[in-house]
């Protein structure tokens, strides 16, 4: 029986993988605590992989649902999509960086990554959204432009940019 309930989303993002959906979805589950696996199917004789391979994984992150699916090589990952993971403070921003970049994962720009399989993912502090929101343009300003120059953001540094610390541009 599958832990998701009959697909009770409206929406559930299917990831496709070459040939390692198995392994993502295991790699996903050392990342976030709160992961389930559900259903698994596997292709049978005449599919486009050997009978016997995984094709579909359904699994939960953090309640949202995704379908892993091993589709072959015919499709790849790009920054056109990512998952955002909204953290409320630094430790969390540093776990997730690390986690998600670790063993051939890349660094990106601005707070998005992407992990050893291709998946973009934003590692975002929640307390970003209310500095962008602010009605005052030149904090906004010295926000964005702070996190510009920032791989994984900092917290600190884009309070210290928001509130008009002097010198908070740093390189």
């Amino acid at each position: 029986m599958s832990i998701i309930k009959s697909y009770h989303q409206k929406l559930t993002p299917c990831l496709w993988f070459d040939n390692n959906a198995w392994d993502a979805v295991t790699f996903y589950t050392t990342v976030f605590n709160n992961v389930e696996k559900g259903k698994i199917t596997y292709y049978g004789e005449g599919m486009p992989l050997p009978k016997g391979t995984v094709l579909t994984i359904e699994f939960l992150i953090e309640g949202q649902e995704f379908l892993a699916l091993n589709g072959g090589p015919n499709f790849k990952f790009t920054e056109a999509v990512s998952f955002m993971i909204n953290c409320e403070t630094q430790d969390q921003i540093d776990y997730y960086w690390e986690k998600l970049t670790a063993d051939g994962g890349e660094e990106g720009q601005c707070g998005w990554l992407k992990d050893k399989f291709g998946l973009s993912w934003q590692v975002y502090p929640t307390i970003m959204a209310e500095m962008v929101a602010d009605s005052d343009s030149k904090k906004v300003s010295r926000v964005m432009q702070r996190m510009m120059t920032m791989k994984k953001l900092d917290i600190k540094a884009l309070e210290e940019a928001y509130s008009g610390t002097p010198d908070v541009i740093k390189t």
